[in-house]
């Protein structure tokens, strides 16, 4: 591969018409500019300058080499310029995935971001962990909020990093005519008879449900279905049956009239831990920057906060 360096003074004899031009430029002596354009000869095995008692000029393939030197020169600095406006947050780009009762940390996080640095491209993709694990380790998504249940099996974290965020206990949520008569605990096995409104099969919520009620000591007669908290929240009110969810769910309750959440006392702990998912190479400041936002605005909301890492 041919030197920059070289390939810069042989661009500046053509443009000064002298090495004493080219090594003034270069900020270095006559002699050591004729020594990097012969060591450039002897790499390319051909002349590239016509040397005389008092002046210098290139040969043809000298010309040509010059030429083409001032294209791939300009194309480095550019590509100089543009390593600097990322390093320093003036442009790049930032894809960040995020599950979705995480928007109400992450989309200020990210706005936040953008008014400190407006030349940074920003992309959102609302994704559960199954996929925004996997979406990072392939290079997709640079930062995904993830999260994880202590009761299901944990996802391949190699080469990854994890920042813990918080920890979110699961709430039970009760509908109208099953409404406690205190505001403490409940047991999940009080509500065996119940209705019970799940996610659909094919997601990992689901087995959590069916795990924990097992383990409360009855089969839930799941005879709703649905993958949305915001319906699942509906049908509770509408006294459709009783539901599990986590709290970042509960989160303007006013919303959900009728609805009264409860923290579950037995099976226990019922708890999902949330973190921020990086690739364990990138260590970008934009990432490094977004984690430090999203750390700052869940510990603000009074989430568990502590930025403490693991490495799979």
């Amino acid at each position: 591969m041919l030197d920059p360096r070289r390939l810069r003074l042989l661009r500046d004899v053509a443009r000064t018409g002298s090495i004493a031009g080219a090594a003034q430029r270069a900020g270095c002596t006559a002699a050591a500019a004729s020594q990097q354009l012969a060591a450039l000869e002897r790499h390319t095995g051909v002349p590239l300058l016509e040397r005389g008692a008092r002046s210098v000029r290139l040969t043809e393939a000298g010309r040509v080499l010059a030429e083409r030197a001032d294209r791939v020169l300009a194309e480095l600095d550019g590509a100089e310029q543009a390593l600097l406006s990322v390093a320093g947050l003036r442009g790049g780009r930032l894809r960040v995935a995020a599950f979705g009762t995480a928007a109400g940390f992450t989309v200020p996080a990210l706005a936040a971001f953008r008014r400190r640095h407006p030349d940074v491209e920003l992309t959102f993709l609302e994704l559960e962990p199954d996929e925004a694990v996997p979406a990072v380790r392939a290079g997709d998504v640079d930062l995904a909020v993830t999260h994880q249940y202590a009761q299901l099996p944990k996802p391949d974290l190699r080469g990854l990093r994890q920042t813990a965020l918080r920890s979110e206990r699961l709430l039970l949520a009760v509908p109208p005519s099953l409404r406690p008569g205190s505001g403490g605990a409940v047991r999940l096995r009080d509500y065996a008879d119940a209705d019970w409104i799940s996610p659909r099969p094919a997601t990992g919520f689901q087995a959590l449900v069916e795990l924990t009620c097992r383990a409360a000591g009855f089969e839930p007669a799941v005879r709703f279905r649905t993958d949305s908290y915001e319906v699942m929240l509906r049908l509770v009110a509408a006294d459709f049956g009783v539901a599990l969810v986590p709290e970042l769910a509960a989160d303007g309750g006013h919303l959900h009239a009728g609805v009264t959440f409860r923290a579950v006392a037995r099976p226990a702990p019922l708890a999902r831990e949330v973190h921020a998912t990086t690739r364990a190479a990138d260590s970008s400041p934009a990432v490094e920057l977004l984690l430090a936002l999203l750390v700052e605005r869940v510990s603000g909301r009074g989430g568990s906060a502590r930025p403490r890492r693991r490495r799979g």
